[in-house]
């Protein structure tokens, strides 16, 4: 039996942003309030990205223009990294640099192969302004990434370029849920 509380469990499903929605193209805003409106801002980020299946997902992707993304996602040796970011920071990129599929809850149906490095570290703070870093490799490495790219109001696509690019473009104007 858990003692904890899940994550989400108290939050509501959101709907999602979609490509094209100018709230994904802004850069989000610093979070000054640390109240009980952050903390259930971060229950519904849980609630709809286990909805939505993703492993991860930013407060913009919900129409919030907030620094704060969470998380529920493996690293390449299938261990679970589980928490969320407010105010984040990229502090670390490197290793290599690896084309992997990618995908994002804001373009559903979708992915491409985007170049990121294996390797990254984030630093912020909790919803209760605890100082906090993250650091990943692998498949949580591309999460804190992707994640970072949103709040600087910037989507995957975008890091695409040529044939890729054009290819996903296409694909996306076509999807049931373009505009």
């Amino acid at each position: 039996m858990r003692h904890g509380s899940i994550p989400g469990a108290h939050g509501r499903v959101r709907p999602l942003a979609l490509l094209g929605d100018p709230v994904l193209h802004a850069p989000c805003a610093e979070v000054t309030d640390f109240g009980p409106e952050l903390a259930a801002l971060v229950e519904d980020l849980f609630a709809t990205m286990y909805a939505a299946r993703g492993v991860g997902l930013a407060a913009n992707q919900v129409g919030e223009g907030v620094r704060v993304f969470v998380y529920d996602c493996p690293d390449d040796e299938d261990e679970r990294h589980l928490g969320h970011m407010v105010n984040p920071r990229p502090v670390e990129a490197g290793g290599v640099v690896v084309r992997g599929p990618e995908g994002c809850l804001s373009l559903p149906g979708l992915e491409a192969g985007v170049e990121r490095y294996d390797e990254a570290a984030v630093t912020g703070v909790t919803v209760t302004g605890e100082p906090v870093t993250v650091r990943g490799t692998g498949f949580f490495a591309r999460c804190l990434q992707h994640e970072c790219d949103h709040l600087a109001g910037r989507v995957y696509p975008e890091r695409l370029s040529g044939l890729r690019h054009r290819r996903l473009m296409r694909k996306a104007a076509r999807a049931s849920w373009s505009r």
